[in-house]
């Protein structure tokens, strides 16, 4: 199963969730959306796959977007977008596409939901936090 993962190196959730996709063995296709940035069609695509709209794929915080007036409701989601267009920060992180589906994976075990194999347990966090306990089960947080 091919795994994407629209990757910030800065971001510590997206490290996480890299982290669990390549110690579950996948050898994931890594996209660095700071540097390539993004295509209107692609963020289209991506986000009615996830159920997202550009209001709710908006990184507000560690991002221009309280600067750029975004953050106000009478903002139409068509100005996200295009200010997305030229920050790729704004977008939130980390995307993750599987034949499973597509989510933004915030918290970072929501990825474990598109993935078929799971890492060996136990599976912690860059902060500690355990995501699989040691029968590999998921913990609930």
């Amino acid at each position: 199963m091919a795994v994407v993962i629209h990757h910030n190196s800065d971001c510590g959730t997206s490290r996480n969730v890299l982290a669990i996709i390549e110690a579950a063995g996948y050898e994931p296709v890594v996209i660095d959306y700071l540097k390539e940035g993004w295509t209107r069609p692609q963020l289209l695509a991506l986000f009615a796959a996830a159920d997202l709209t550009p209001r709710s794929a908006l990184r507000e915080t560690k991002s221009p977007a309280k600067d750029l007036g975004l953050l106000e409701d009478s903002v139409a989601d068509e100005a996200i977008l295009s200010a997305m267009l030229v920050h790729p920060i704004l977008v939130n992180r980390p995307i993750v596409c599987t034949a499973r589906g597509i989510r933004l994976c915030r918290p970072s075990e929501r990825v474990l939901d598109l993935l078929e194999t799971w890492p060996a347990g136990p599976f912690h966090k860059e902060d500690g936090g355990m995501i699989l306990n040691e029968a590999g089960q998921r913990v609930e947080v």
